[in-house]
């Protein structure tokens, strides 16, 4: 069911780079389990035990879903038809139809391509093409997609979602009233905001309850309603000719009016519109900013550190965002040409975040991708262009190295943290530190190629990064190319990855940066061998 990686593909990634063939393999891909997981999660929301999941939420995951699908059944955007055309309104019978008689046909009567477990290989030309040159998209929706269901279902924080959802299903059950079981109540309520917004786009009229969360009735990539009073109450939403009616007790009603993008305004002081930045390039469609989904923040775990505190931009804080992603562009290109490339395939929505008090002043910044999130990249306010085209090339290397996982398995090393990475102060796993010295290699590329450049004002400060980054890169291939767990692809994979490391010397850094950045990855290695060597199997020396 899942594509075959060719050779071809394996190398190019591994040199950090992918074509547009291979790129679209990745997407296509993780495209192709967001459907799977959604599937999951009705399956085992049909299987769940009433006191997990009641009938009534049930029946309303049916209406919703078959609302979803309704969306689906509709032509391309400019291709109406007499059979399903922009406006018809959904019947009660459409919308109450069960996907199927029993949770393993979730999906069962949907139509062909849609949300089989085949979809993305059934997708209609052109939906899974970059997004240069691809044709308007619905409102809330993403130009790469024919109708604005998948668009949403694709939407990189519909995954997290999902996930939640799934652990709430299939957790034993537990006395009523307690924190699991909000949870959960509140993860299937989203759903029907998720529906709502699908339908709204397609121009499907329909009215429904919709619940807020803790004051907040969330429609992603639409806005949020911060509702007359606190906790979970219900909404009633309208919709109507590209217009939505939120109706809620001792409260005026609020009118919002769809954008044909991303957002939606309102003269109301309750409503807070989604935003979005302009496209990477002249045809590309706007960028997501989402500073209101719900499900953007980032699990608790050690893993994260303080990168866990979604921000809720002001006025100030989104011109910043828009200043630095007004030349990311520029500085993707002299970087390569790749790197334009692959964020305009890959990237689909940034999540802003809270910079920690410890990253500092001048161009420090910080960042983090979900492996749950295909798409999305979570970053404090970057500070400059140049700071956040690196962002999203390091960033996006883990993406397509956890996408490639996802089909090719390169290794079968073990969980045990026992390895020295140059870039942190505690020992990492082995997935760990392939995921670190990839998205290192890539790093250590892109300077080079901006460094490159002839007349480029910051010049020194970018050979200065090529030699830090090539040289902790050169610090961690030992462990990586010596394992025994590697497979016989991970094999190829990791000797591309050094080769690549390798043909960088033909176009060295200044002696100075390279005698620092040495002297930096042996002062890293002197401390982390104090700290931790004593403790641990000798690994990477």
């Amino acid at each position: 069911m899942f594509p075959v990686v060719p050779e071809r593909a394996l190398l190019e990634l591994a040199r950090t780079e992918g074509g547009s063939d291979t790129l679209t393999l990745l997407v296509r891909d993780q495209d192709t389990r967001r459907l799977l997981l959604l599937r999951a999660v009705l399956d085992a929301a049909e299987g769940a035990e009433r006191s997990v999941c009641t009938a009534a939420q049930k029946a309303r995951l049916r209406a919703d879903w078959a609302l979803l699908t309704e969306a689906d059944r509709l032509p391309s955007p400019g291709a109406p038809t007499s059979e399903h055309r922009p406006g018809r309104t959904a019947t009660r019978r459409d919308r109450d139809a069960p996907p199927g008689a029993r949770g393993t046909r979730a999906v069962a009567d949907a139509p062909t391509g849609a949300w089989s477990t085949h979809a993305a290989d059934d997708a209609p030309t052109g939906a899974w093409r970059s997004r240069a040159g691809a044709g308007a998209a619905p409102a809330g929706g993403d130009a790469r997609f024919a109708n604005p269901a998948r668009a949403r279902l694709f939407h990189p924080l519909t995954g997290p979602w999902a996930r939640s959802c799934l652990r709430g299903l299939d957790a034993a059950p537990r006395p009523a009233g307690g924190e699991r079981e909000r949870r959960l109540r509140r993860d299937l309520a989203h759903f029907s905001a998720i529906a709502a917004v699908v339908a709204a786009g397609a121009g499907i009229p329909f009215s429904t309850r919709l619940t807020a969360r803790a004051g907040v009735l969330a429609l992603p990539s639409l806005g949020a309603l911060h509702t007359a009073r606190s906790g979970d109450v219900p909404v009633d939403v309208t919709c109507t000719e590209g217009r939505l009616v939120l109706r809620q007790a001792d409260a005026p009603d609020v009118t919002v009016h769809l954008e044909s993008g991303v957002g939606a305004w309102s003269g109301a002081l309750a409503w807070t519109p989604a935003h979005a930045l302009p496209g990477l390039t002249p045809t590309a469609p706007p960028l997501p900013l989402d500073d209101l989904d719900p499900y953007r923040e980032l699990p608790d775990g050690p893993g994260h550190g303080d990168l866990r505190t979604p921000l809720a931009l002001d006025d100030a804080e989104r011109k910043r965002w828009l200043q630095a992603w007004s030349g990311t562009a520029l500085a993707l290109r002299t970087g390569g040409a790749q790197r334009l490339a692959e964020a305009g395939a890959l990237l689909r929505c940034l999540v802003p975040l809270e910079t920690p008090p410890d990253v500092g002043t001048g161009r420090g910044s910080c960042s983090a991708t979900r492996r749950e999130a295909f798409g999305a990249l979570l970053s404090s306010t970057p500070p400059d262009p140049v700071t956040l085209a690196a962002t999203l090339v390091h960033e996006l290397q883990h993406a397509k190295l956890a996408a490639l996982s996802d089909l090719v398995t390169l290794h079968r090393a073990g969980p045990a943290a026992r390895y020295f990475a140059p870039w942190r102060a505690d020992p990492r796993p082995y997935d760990g530190l392939l995921q670190g010295t990839y998205s290192h290699l890539a790093l250590a590329a892109f300077h080079q190629r901006r460094a490159l450049v002839d007349g480029l004002p910051d010049r020194d400060w970018a050979w200065a990064q090529h030699a830090r980054y090539r040289a902790q890169v050169g610090a961690a291939l030992p462990a990586l190319v010596g394992s025994p767990d590697l497979t016989v692809r991970g094999r190829r994979f990791v000797d591309e990855m050094a080769a690549t490391h390798e043909r960088m010397a033909e176009h060295p850094a200044p002696r100075g940066h390279v005698a620092r950045a040495q002297a930096y990855v042996a002062s890293a290695r002197t401390l982390w061998t104090r700290r931790h060597a004593s403790t641990l199997p000798p690994s990477n020396g």
